[in-house]
């Protein structure tokens, strides 16, 4: 109902949704560098915006902003893919609603899944195969450039140097290196797994 609602807006109201969407994604994620900060808790080994799910809300706020659809390509299906599964088993640390950290860990992840959404059920953005491929090649390129990033800064963006320390799908996919090679196989049946609303479509435009 939320989206057939939406889908019957002017042109002027889709486009306050999306800035106005941006606007709560880039000052969430500002309130949280303030906060880490205030407490004495920011460091280059953790909080730079080099996690997947970093790099996909600062791609989704450039998509919202420009409707970039090479920005929707990553965004639909790593983003989707990425939230997806941190909502699944969230890393909040320590702290429980109502506190500031869980809140803003589900304004981040929810509002980029709602970004994506809303490009292709509203906006009419439709990813392709290529799309698949594209997002696939790309995202592994960025896997392997952090591993020496990782080794040097001693970090662990994108968990290539070991899985975290909650529970998470990659305890289910062996241990390293190998959950990084089981995971290629389970990032591309989730793609394809988002790709499926799109196959009839596909396929009445041909």
């Amino acid at each position: 109902a939320i989206i057939a609602t939406a889908r019957r807006w002017s042109a002027g109201q889709r486009a306050a949704f999306r800035y106005g969407l941006a606007a709560l994604l880039v000052v969430n994620r500002l309130a949280l560098h303030i906060w880490y900060q205030v407490n004495d808790m920011w460091s280059v080994q953790w909080q730079l915006p080099l996690h997947l799910c970093s790099v996909m809300l600062w791609l989704s706020i450039y998509m919202l902003l420009s409707r970039s659809y090479t920005a929707f390509e990553f965004v639909y299906f790593l983003g989707i893919g990425g939230a997806s599964q941190a909502l699944l088993t969230p890393d909040a640390g320590i702290y429980g609603f109502p506190h500031f950290y869980p809140v803003q860990f589900f304004i981040s992840h929810g509002g980029t899944i709602t970004a994506a959404v809303f490009m292709a059920a509203v906006e009419g953005y439709r990813p392709t195969t290529k799309s698949i491929r594209k997002v696939f090649l790309w995202g592994n390129v960025y896997l392997l450039a952090l591993i020496p990033v990782n080794l040097l800064l001693g970090s662990n963006y994108m968990y290539t140097l070991h899985k975290p320390h909650v529970p998470t799908l990659l305890d289910y996919l062996g241990p390293w290196p190998w959950y990084l090679l089981s995971g290629q196989v389970i990032a591309l049946g989730i793609f394809l797994l988002l790709y499926t609303p799109f196959i009839r479509r596909t396929a009445q435009s041909t």
